[in-house]
């Protein structure tokens, strides 16, 4: 087998391009890639520990540190320190932060819908199960049954 014809090296293509098509996207509207899972996790649950946020991305802490920044520049979240902790922060949404999110997430979902419009829908949802098997895999975490 040579290397081109490989699933490793397709799927680096692939989330190459991916990657390059979002940060375009999402570049329209002053944000990048990485701020934007930031943020999906706040919208999770606003007031996050950092660490906790990088745990969770699989991120390494200075990485989230300097999206976290990035952030902060564009008046979308603010960062304080944990008073019984002075070496953690938590991380919180400002109100600009929570009124971008559906801005964002039309964004996501139109950039979602032009990757996938090849794909029938039986093909969209084995390709969600087969990258939802890889994510469980690098991440070492268990499907939810």
């Amino acid at each position: 087998m040579k290397f081109h014809e490989t699933v490793s090296y397709l799927l680096w293509r692939v989330a190459t391009a991916h990657k390059s098509h979002l940060e375009k996207r999402l570049g329209e509207i002053g944000i990048h890639g990485g701020q934007t899972v930031v943020l999906f996790e706040l919208w999770k649950r606003d007031g996050r520990r950092q660490i906790d946020i990088a745990n969770e991305l699989g991120l390494a802490a200075p990485t989230v540190n300097k999206t976290v920044g990035g952030l902060i520049a564009s008046g979308l979240v603010t960062r304080d320190r944990l008073e019984d902790d002075a070496r953690s922060t938590r991380i919180f949404l400002t109100d600009d932060g929570r009124r971008m999110r559906d801005k964002i997430e039309e964004q996501w979902l139109e950039i979602e819908e032009e990757i996938l419009t090849e794909l029938t829908e039986t093909e969209r949802l084995v390709l969600f199960e087969l990258l939802t098997k890889l994510k469980h895999y690098y991440f070492g975490t268990e499907p939810e049954e």
